[in-house]
């Protein structure tokens, strides 16, 4: 099953992003902000990774779920789109924590 991993990170990607921008929390919000900060911090969790593999502390094992694609040594195109999904979703819940924290506030008034 070459490439299911990615397929998978795909499908949880797009559904995300629906409901962002159904929601408007991150990227539905501001765009081009969470574009920005979606790119650095995907940016430096490859620089972290980068590293990992450098000092011999990160390695891709063998899997068939990957497709065999590698953005870097010992860093699979899959990691890219994990970091991506990662991002996202941790920014998602950032704000959907403040909106609510925001409402609970409003309503405690």
């Amino acid at each position: 099953m070459t490439g299911l991993y990615l397929v998978a990170l795909l499908v949880s990607i797009a559904g995300l992003v629906v409901l962002d921008v159904r929601a408007k929390l991150f990227l539905g919000a501001a765009p081009l902000r969470a574009a920005v900060v979606l790119v650095v911090g995907v940016g430096g969790f490859l620089a972290w990774d980068a590293a990992g593999v450098g000092l011999g502390i990160f390695f891709e094992g063998p899997s068939r779920l990957l497709t065999g694609i590698d953005l870097a040594p010992q860093i699979p195109l899959e990691e890219l789109f994990f970091l991506i999904l990662l991002c996202l979703s941790a920014m998602e819940a950032f704000t959907l924590a403040q909106r609510l924290l925001h409402r609970r506030s409003q309503v405690e008034r």
